[in-house]
């Protein structure tokens, strides 16, 4: 009887089969009702009740949309049935938006309070020339818009307790993931000595720049130095030591553009602190290996589309329409692997080449003459 019981629970908590969701008895009534509907898609009768009621998918609902500086605006998302917020300051989420009746996908960092605000996300987003995602969210999205939303992945974390001395080390939006943990530590009313170095061409380009300047006021063990760089250059870690001449000592965070990264990757190799320090990449390191292009078939959903090889197979997919899985879209947290059943792709990072009966993920591989996946 206990087995039966415990059965039914799982089976009436659970809206759909390959939808993450929230542990939750919140979700059994939803979940019957979503099953005492077939053969017809829960989402037929329970997204009248309430758009985000979804028995197939994650959505969210953004409830408002604030400039943060001319360029750049932070995103307000009440999550809808399902999402947990049991995620960790600086992990990212995927959001899905419906453009010109094409879903479009990215991830972006979380800037809020796991567990707080109302339970609400929010993600703040730089709009750059060749984003067209993030465009469209800091400068065209409306309070009201429903998007699809996918669980909150990644090891770019802090963790709980915080080590006693921190270093974070940003520039631009990479300062997104740790504006998060900066938040949590001070809800938690958690003590840590943070030293902060954070680039940007200007003062007006900051992101979240008066909260950081009252952290700084507020806080005795904050420290923040900024590097404006159109009047002082790139910030130069020759001269780290001179900054914090404990460097060392202190386990760093650091995020920001490729360059940044790469710099900080081969100090700290050097100094033999390689496990001292972690990275958050926003871009994929490519290699100009790519495919030749094709013709992409997905055999479960049975369409094809024609690429180049510069287009990646998860960017295919969601051009036919098909809800392709990801996480990181950098080739890093292997969620959206997927067996190659005929043909051959090639990973763009490195150049390897795979063939059919490989496992392959989607996010840096694109086509190398006609290949079909299995999704």
């Amino acid at each position: 009887m206990g087995s039966t019981l415990r059965t039914l629970a799982r089976w009436s908590t659970a809206p759909a089969k390959s939808v993450q969701t929230a542990r939750s008895w919140v979700n059994v009534p939803r979940g019957l009702a979503a099953r005492a509907t077939t053969p017809l898609l829960p989402d037929d009768y329970l997204k009248m009740l309430n758009p985000l009621w979804s028995a197939r998918e994650l959505r969210g609902l953004i409830v408002d949309v604030h400039p943060e500086t001319a360029d750049s605006a932070t995103v307000t998302i009440k999550p809808g049935w399902g999402f947990s917020g049991r995620y960790t300051p600086g992990q990212y989420v995927g959001i899905g938006l419906r453009i010109d009746g094409r879903w479009h996908w990215r991830s972006y960092s979380l800037t809020s309070i796991p567990r707080r605000d109302n339970k609400n996300i929010t993600i703040t987003v730089k709009a750059t020339p060749e984003g067209f995602l993030s465009s469209h969210l800091v400068n065209g999205v409306k309070p009201g818009t429903i998007v699809r939303l996918a669980a909150p992945k990644g090891d770019f974390r802090l963790p709980d307790p915080p080590p006693v001395k921190i270093l974070f080390i940003t520039a631009g939006s990479g300062i997104t993931p740790v504006m998060a943990m900066l938040r949590t530590l001070k809800s938690r009313r958690q003590q840590a000595d943070i030293v902060h170095i954070h680039s940007a061409p200007g003062a007006d380009a900051v992101i979240f720049h008066d909260e950081l300047r009252e952290l700084e006021s507020s806080q005795t063990d904050y420290r923040l130095r900024l590097q404006l760089t159109d009047a002082q250059g790139h910030f130069d870690f020759g001269k780290l030591a001179d900054i914090v001449p404990d460097w060392r000592e202190r386990p760093a965070w650091v995020c920001g553009p490729a360059a940044l990264l790469d710099t900080a990757e081969e100090v700290w190799k050097i100094a033999g602190l390689g496990d001292h320090l972690h990275m958050e990449r926003f871009t994929i390191a490519a290699t100009d290996k790519g495919g030749e292009g094709g013709t992409v078939t997905f055999s479960i959903s049975d369409k094809s589309i024609e690429i180049d090889g510069a287009t990646s197979l998860l960017e295919a997919g969601e051009k036919v329409g098909i809800q392709m899985p990801f996480g990181c879209r950098m080739g890093i947290c292997q969620t959206c692997v997927l067996p190659l059943e005929a043909g051959h792709v090639r990973d763009v990072r490195s150049g390897t080449e795979h063939r059919e009966g490989d496992r392959i993920q989607t996010c840096i591989s694109t086509a190398s003459g006609s290949c079909t996946i299995k999704i």
